[in-house]
């Protein structure tokens, strides 16, 4: 009786955090320069422009699916995320040069791992957007996710945060 009552004015809301894969400046999905991301289409979260090479768990979790040209790696946290991190914008053109991937699908991984390597700098030589959406893909199951938009952070700061229904 008193359940949704007590949900209604947040004191049964539990909220998550999920901390950044890479460094970089964060920014809004909608300045992301391809429309499938932009638009929330995969799901809804935030991209970064990097300032380093290398992709670390952003918590404790289980790699998912990891793209055969590595720039793309699908993760279930023990949190209940299911994230997306995508290197780069039509990255995957490149056919795998310039990635390095260091996880593999089914391996649960530690907050910090290294999953992925990348040559930031050999990705934009050759014309490409190294921009990294980090999408929340099962963010319908939660009432609402903000990004830290505008912040400048370093891994394992905090990111994303996603308030439980």
């Amino acid at each position: 009786m008193f359940d949704g009552f007590l949900k209604s004015i947040g004191l049964r809301t539990r909220s998550k955090t999920l901390l950044s894969p890479l460094a970089g400046k964060v920014i809004s999905l909608s300045e992301v320069q391809d429309q499938t991301f932009a638009a929330g289409l995969l799901g809804q979260g935030v991209a970064v422009v990097p300032t380093g090479d290398k992709v670390v768990a952003p918590a404790d979790c289980k790699v998912e699916a990891v793209f055969p040209t590595g720039h793309a790696v699908a993760l279930h946290t023990n949190d209940g995320l299911d994230v997306l991190i995508h290197i780069g914008l039509d990255t995957v053109k490149l056919d795998g040069r310039h990635f390095g991937v260091r996880a593999s699908v089914g391996q649960a991984v530690k907050r910090g791992d290294v999953l992925i390597e990348f040559d930031r700098a050999a990705i934009q030589r050759e014309g490409f957007d190294v921009t990294v959406p980090i999408l929340v893909c099962n963010a319908v199951e939660f009432a609402s996710i903000k990004g830290n938009v505008g912040a400048s952070v370093s891994e394992l700061d905090e990111l994303i945060s996603v308030r439980c229904r």
